[in-house]
């Protein structure tokens, strides 16, 4: 399988994902790394879902089909500015485009 394109995904409005996802199948790059961190995981979420449902003008674009292939969650350690150190989730989302994508009108 070849290497995905990774979007990170943060505080932007879920569209700004979504239209990221637009551009890097239109590029070519069918396998899509959606990666998020803290608060940004739901966002990350919904960006997978409105991509695979294809739910909105910009998604619409997406190719026929659009699967999620693979999901990994983790916790990473940072240090605040106090220097403590907490805890964050982390998580992956694969998507796979297949099929043809839909010309803009």
């Amino acid at each position: 399988m070849p290497e995905p394109r990774i979007i990170y995904v943060g505080k932007k409005p879920s569209f700004s994902y979504i239209k990221a996802v637009l551009v890097a199948m239109k590029d070519g790059d069918r396998l899509i790394r959606l990666q998020a961190r803290g608060q940004a995981i739901g966002r990350a979420v919904d960006v997978a879902e409105i991509c695979r449902r294809r739910h909105g003008i910009i998604a619409s674009m997406l190719p026929e089909s659009v699967r999620i292939v693979n999901i990994e969650t983790d916790s990473v350690e940072l240090q605040d500015d106090d220097g403590r150190t907490k805890t964050v989730s982390s998580i992956c989302i694969d998507l796979l485009g297949e099929g043809d994508m839909t010309e803009e009108e």
